[in-house]
């Protein structure tokens, strides 16, 4: 892999890097065409969309007994690593769950309370690989935020994959459905004889997913839009080149199109991460993948002039995962704002926060990390403001009241506090 310097690069190869997007205009056409059929013909479009994008004729999609069944199938040491890793992601989560409150403020009281979702829906993605993972970070959160109804999508197979169903049952879902892709993302939506209609949809997914949830935004509620998977592993010249090789390497096998990402000023690193990467290639698994990941035009190995660059690299990519491995990682940590995840240090690799440390692994791509974060239990929380004002704080408060309600014109509202005083 060739080492291109930042400052050399052309205004059509920064786009390529930071203007990243989910690619799905060039499916929304026909992910409107999925979704209309399954809001109007339900569970028929259903199984018909199963056939012809899976390959497979599902009977019952209701799988709920078959999850349960392999939960308590599976290999006992993969269930082992199920349940650590559900406990871990289940302890860091319910550190995030918000307290109502209420306080006085002179005579006004003023709280906010918080209040779950009844119906959600979680997209766990199948097919070329099974996410057991997934299935956690979208369902333990809902279920820890006291959502009633939880839901899960899971793409149909012969074989359906057994670590998945076990992790979906483990995490606690109310119900598994047997169905993929955007015809997932209708069903619930708009609910069919079988499915559930949610309130929010929630999860990875490919682009014919994101598309989907795209397309039904404004009538159920989403996450966010996330196209392929990211890192950029921001490193000085103390990092080891093969630990940052394998963190590029990791995230590379996802898809095609992830983009992988190493920013130094150190030219020593650079190029021993470079020759790291075209040394591990011919040995990796999904090698074709991992090759296709590295030649991304949102991928490479980056020579800055400064770490000062280098940091301003990485907050203008704004990645899903962001790795620091540096002498001072906390000092750098201080200077970035938009990231999605942050793994901290040489013993951090992506893959814990992926599977076991806790924290939950959907994360925005393409940028997103400038305007949101990641899924979490405020994800499935409804907030709700409350007051109470005594005669005296009413009063007091009055005329700037009246005041700005008649420049409204709006004298109906400034008429409502004045005749308490009457």
């Amino acid at each position: 892999m060739e080492v291109r310097e930042i400052e050399d690069l052309g205004p059509g190869e920064r786009a390529a890097l930071f203007e990243r997007d989910a690619g799905v205009e060039g499916v929304r056409e026909d992910v409107r065409s999925i979704v209309d059929r399954v809001r109007d013909e339900g569970d028929v479009a259903v199984r018909e969309f199963c056939r012809e994008f899976d390959d497979v004729e599902v009977g019952n999609l209701d799988v709920t007994d078959a999850a349960e069944r392999a939960h308590e199938a599976v290999d006992d040491d993969l269930l082992a690593a199920i349940r650590d890793a559900a406990g871990n992601v289940r302890e860091f989560h319910e550190r995030q769950v918000p307290e109502d409150w209420r306080e006085d403020f002179d005579g006004r009281e003023l709280g906010r309370r918080f209040r779950p979702l009844d119906r959600v829906g979680v997209y766990v993605p199948g097919g070329a690989a099974a996410y057991p993972s997934s299935a956690l970070m979208g369902i333990i959160p809902a279920k820890v935020a006291g959502v009633d109804h939880v839901v899960v999508t899971t793409p149909p197979a012969e074989d359906p994959n057994p670590a998945t169903l076990a992790a979906i049952h483990e995490a606690g879902a109310d119900a598994v459905y047997s169905v993929g892709g955007a015809q997932a993302v209708g069903a619930m939506a708009y609910g069919t004889e079988t499915v559930t209609a949610v309130q929010k949809v929630v999860g990875p997914g490919n682009r014919w997913v994101t598309a989907a949830k795209a397309e039904v935004r404004g009538d159920v509620d989403i996450d966010f839009l996330a196209g392929p998977s990211e890192v950029l592993v921001l490193a000085d010249g103390t990092a080891d080149p093969a630990f940052v090789a394998a963190d590029l390497l990791a995230q590379a096998e996802h898809d095609d199109h992830a983009s992988v990402v190493a920013v130094t000023a150190d030219p020593d690193l650079a190029e021993a991460v470079a020759v790291e990467l075209d040394d591990r290639l011919p040995e990796v698994a999904r090698a074709e993948t991992v090759e296709a990941a590295l030649d991304n035009d949102a991928s490479g190995v980056f020579l800055a002039r400064s770490m000062s660059e280098a940091v301003l690299f990485a907050e203008e990519y704004a990645a899903e995962h962001l790795s620091i491995q540096a002498d001072d990682d906390e000092a750098l940590l201080d200077r970035i704002d938009s990231a999605g995840s942050v793994f901290l240090g040489p013993y951090t690799p992506v893959a814990a926060g992926d599977y076991a440390s806790g924290t939950n692994h959907v994360l925005p791509t393409g940028g997103g990390a400038r305007r949101y974060g990641g899924l979490s239990v405020e994800t499935f929380l409804r907030s709700t403001t409350v007051q109470r004002l005594d005669r005296d704080a009413l009063d007091g408060l009055s005329g700037t009241i009246t005041t700005l309600a008649d420049a409204e014109g709006l004298h109906g509202h400034a008429e409502s506090v004045r005749q308490r005083f009457e």
